[in-house]
């Protein structure tokens, strides 16, 4: 084992709570797919299939975690609930606040490619304990160090999902020009129409979405531009339009 191996060990160790036995696995979960290993048979290797696995482990976890504490809520609470704590930006946020992103290997610069890169490598851990250890440590570490620990439940039931009217409020708040271009989307089925929204702030087309009418559309785009925003605006800090290349 490599100093930086052993190095990787101690602080999964001491900062994570975990004690791997298969090393590899928890190695290769903080490998970004930039950065892959290319082995003697030129295969390349990096946390995409642990990230998959992961996903839908975080997915059950949740699920039951918010399926016990809120005894009753309906199965629509529970579905809007779950899909903000598996959020892209908010796994993203989780995996910095708990240092995980002082971890992974990257050769990435783009800023924008940054904005999924610590969440993934979160979700590719969690496919690593669970590889290593099983379902139940898995969510044990999860809830103690994750969910217990870093998601507010009674702050994320109150957060406003008019993703449209949030995305119009920071761009109005940032002097910066915004607007939804919509068309319908060639189905061949009238009955039941397919609409896209472009999402455009400073002439430049920052989010993309389809939904069944331009409503949902616009929101679906919404969310991609929110998310990209909410990578760059951490707690305490200003929106940095100027490296979103938004600046007026």
């Amino acid at each position: 084992m490599s100093a930086d191996e052993k190095l990787l060990l101690h602080r999964l160790r001491k900062e994570f709570n975990l004690k791997p036995t298969n090393f590899d696995l928890f190695r290769i979960a903080l490998v970004h797919k930039s950065a892959s290993i290319v082995t003697a048979e030129n295969k390349s290797i990096n946390n995409e299939r642990l990230e998959y696995l992961g996903d839908a482990i975080l997915d059950a976890i949740v699920t039951e975690y918010l399926f016990t504490h809120f005894p009753n809520r309906n199965e629509g609470f529970l579905t809007k609930m779950r899909s903000r704590i598996v959020s892209r930006s908010m796994l993203n946020s989780l995996a910095i606040t708990i240092g995980l992103d002082k971890l992974v290997v990257s050769q990435t610069n783009n800023i924008l490619a940054h904005r999924h890169i610590f969440g993934d490598a979160l979700e590719a851990l969690i496919g690593a304990i669970y590889l290593d250890k099983g379902f139940k440590t898995t969510r044990k570490w999860v809830v103690q160090h994750i969910l217990h620990n870093h998601v507010n439940l009674d702050y994320l039931q109150q957060i406003e999902t008019d993703y449209k009217s949030r995305v119009i409020e920071w761009a109005q708040k940032n002097k910066l020009p915004i607007f939804f271009e919509n068309q319908e989307v060639e189905t061949g089925k009238k009955e039941n129409p397919l609409f896209e929204s472009k999402l455009h702030i400073n002439q430049k087309v920052v989010g993309y979405g389809i939904g069944n009418c331009k409503k949902e559309a616009e929101q679906n785009a919404a969310v991609v531009a929110l998310n990209k925003i909410d990578l760059i605006t951490l707690p305490g800090q200003k929106i940095n339009s100027e490296a979103m290349g938004w600046e007026n």
